[in-house]
């Protein structure tokens, strides 16, 4: 494995001579001064991207920062305002400088430029992070190599060099590599700004509008999801996360993964139980049961599918089985074809039934489950107080690393690197209006 700072500072001086003298410049709609004393009263963010392209999660995401949006029945207008951005790759359908004309901020051609906003010093208050689409390569475990590491290096070098921090979101994963992970978590601590990063789903309506009670004894989760690989499987992933974390003891890392494809998957239904090999019928049952998506057949309008039409809808299954340090159990599906939507169940000791939610992604195109996760990146930006704890985005990008190497080798991990220990807040963040 390289050596972090080494290679980031190749990579980056690369990057630079690169693109220097390529890069556009956006000029300002208005004069700074103007500017300056028009919005004095705002914070000033920048965004740095791999890509701004229409559904792309720099459209879904820095968009909210330009226009707004809705929550509880109001349209919320965050009193932050972009100055700056940094776009890595820029595609024929890019919009990042059609809104940067638009909207009055500057595109400049280095991570370090766009946090300094042109200037000699840091000149903005919070940095948005994006690394989510655009043409990177992808390793032999199914992992697509976004530069989020990268990019998030070429921020806080600034930060260094200046004498001053920020907070930064960082959209997904923290990184595909868990190393890396781990040192842009250090790299917050050492350098005390508040850092935030993960999916929507954590943050999203639930239907029913449940918690998992704090300090629950939870003998065994199931998530059961869509989607694929190192994408859907990291959301299902945090979703599960978002509900263990909150267990008796707090979290304290996982122990092992086991990774399974194809017809292996449905040998472990049958199994009926986590302790055979499979998962709990009763929790499969509670989490098809809150789908809105169930696949169905033969002009039936909502019917619980037999074993043998499971088998026909998904052709492709994907389970993760999971062993948490503490000794707790969970699976994570991908059942593509069955269902097209994340639901939850699980076992609490000393209650009959299993606790059971789906999680609500509203339509494209507004996917307001962004808005969601944009809302609690605001709060952090205007308070310096992250919402809720950025270890769960580590555990789970070293979790969806670990999986799909257990995938990629047939067989199950050990996992003693994913000792991550934390304790959630006990207060939840998800949308409840």
């Amino acid at each position: 494995m390289p050596k972090p700072l080494n290679r980031r500072r190749f990579i980056q001086s690369s990057i630079a001579a690169g693109t220097a003298a390529s890069a556009t410049l956006i000029p300002l709609s208005l004069p700074a001064a103007t500017r300056s004393a028009t919005n004095s009263v705002k914070k000033k963010m920048a965004i740095v991207t791999t890509t701004w392209w229409e559904r792309s999660h720099a459209w879904h995401m820095a968009t909210r920062f330009l226009v707004g949006y809705p929550n509880g029945g109001k349209w919320v207008h965050p009193e932050i305002d972009v100055v700056s951005a940094y776009v890595d790759q820029v595609k024929d359908n890019d919009l990042s400088h059609r809104r940067a004309t638009e909207f009055g901020f500057n595109i400049y051609p280095t991570v370090a430029e766009a946090v300094r906003n042109g200037k000699d010093k840091i000149d903005v208050d919070c940095v948005l992070l994006i690394g989510e689409h655009g043409d990177y390569e992808q390793n032999a475990y199914g992992q697509k190599l976004y530069p989020r590491y990268r990019l998030f290096n070429g921020i806080t070098d600034v930060f260094r060099a200046d004498g001053r921090s920020v907070p930064v979101f960082n959209d997904k994963h923290l990184s595909w590599n868990f190393e890396w992970a781990q040192d842009m978590v250090n790299q917050s601590e050492q350098l005390g700004f508040p850092l935030l990063a993960g999916s929507s789903l954590p943050v999203t309506w639930r239907m029913p509008s449940v918690e998992m009670p704090f300090g629950a004894e939870i003998e065994e989760a199931l998530i059961v999801a869509f989607g694929g690989t190192d994408i859907y499987d990291f959301h299902a992933l945090e979703t599960l996360q978002c509900m263990l974390e909150r267990r008796k003891g707090g979290e304290t890392g996982v122990h092992s993964i086991h990774a399974v494809r194809g017809a292996n998957v449905w040998r472990m239904l049958d199994g009926g139980s986590f302790t055979k090999g499979g998962w709990s019928s009763e929790l499969f049952e509670a989490c098809l049961s809150r789908s809105q998506t169930l696949a169905q057949s033969n002009n039936f309008s909502h019917r619980y599918p037999s074993r043998q039409q499971m088998q026909e809808f998904a052709k492709d299954p994907i389970a993760y089985r999971i062993v948490y340090r503490d000794g707790t159990r969970a699976t994570m599906l991908l059942l593509n074809g069955l269902v097209t939507d994340f639901t939850f169940a699980a076992k609490l000791r000393r209650r009959k039934t299993p606790l059971s939610t789906m999680f609500y992604l509203p339509p494209n195109p507004n996917v307001v489950y962004s808005a969601a996760l944009m809302d609690n990146a605001k709060q952090m930006f205007m308070t310096g107080k992250a919402p809720y704890n950025v270890k769960r985005t580590l555990l789970t990008s070293g979790m969806v690393q670990s999986a799909l190497t257990s995938l990629h080798l047939g067989h199950a991990l050990q996992t003693p690197h994913l000792d991550v220990e934390y304790t959630a807040d006990r207060k939840s963040s998800f949308y409840r209006n």
